[in-house]
């Protein structure tokens, strides 16, 4: 078992996302180059996975079972309609590729921990417009995607984030009584106009963040901290 000199367990936790549409557009959408992905067998099924962050030396893995084997994923919009598929080749321009590499067996380090106790601390935002500031930050660089899930008989929505490089990491939402009806939440900076979750990104003028659906509630917020 991958440990620390403590004896703490290092090996990856492992998130399901909602569906392969999910899992797409977290790996794909809005990335300057879609992001690399895994397939290999996880608790006896084959899945996609990719790293999305690490806690405490413990990588954090985001999965879903794979439709089909195949070469590449494939995400893309026609008209305002999503569309994913496992491909065996790049044959659409208007179309974004997602490399699958394909893992015969995992080592013993990548397969999933054992549910030690390290968490995020939940920090809760007034509203949309202070998530859509704190995910896309004021850098050259991709949003951070924002993560959906219910919690509570509510729905939790945020980024995953630390301060500095030493501290704590936390769980920035905010949260709605239903859940998100759409997968992007559409901002600007200029106009004044508050967020509002769209379809696509596809409207002129505007910032975009992605929002991705998981299968559950998410193990590794502490809830425990949260105020009523």
């Amino acid at each position: 078992m991958a440990e620390t000199a403590t004896g703490e367990d290092t090996k990856p936790r492992y998130i399901e996302v909602d569906s392969q549409l999910e899992f797409s557009r977290m790996v794909c959408a809005l990335e300057r180059v879609p992001r690399t992905v895994f397939m290999h067998e996880h608790e006896g099924t084959q899945v996609l996975s990719v790293q999305m962050d690490i806690l405490n030396e413990k990588p954090i893995i985001y999965y879903v079972p794979a439709e089909r084997g195949g070469q590449y994923l494939a995400y893309g919009i026609r008209g305002r309609r999503e569309e994913s598929s496992i491909t065996d080749t790049v044959s659409e321009s208007g179309v974004l590729y997602s490399p699958i590499v394909g893992i015969k067996s995992l080592p013993n380090n990548l397969r999933a921990g054992n549910g030690t106790g390290d968490k995020y601390f939940p920090l809760e935002l007034n509203d949309l417009s202070s998530l859509a500031k704190l995910s896309h930050g004021f850098e050259d660089a991709p949003p951070f995607p924002l993560f959906a899930f219910p919690a509570g008989g509510r729905w939790m929505v945020g980024v995953f984030m630390n301060f500095n490089e030493d501290g704590p990491s936390y769980f920035c939402h905010v949260t709605m009584e239903t859940e998100p009806a759409r997968p992007f939440l559409r901002y600007a900076t200029t106009n004044g106009s508050s967020p509002e979750l769209v379809e696509t990104p596809s409207d002129h003028g505007y910032s975009y963040i992605k929002i991705i659906r998981l299968k559950e509630t998410h193990p590794l917020v502490d809830y425990a901290q949260l105020q009523n």
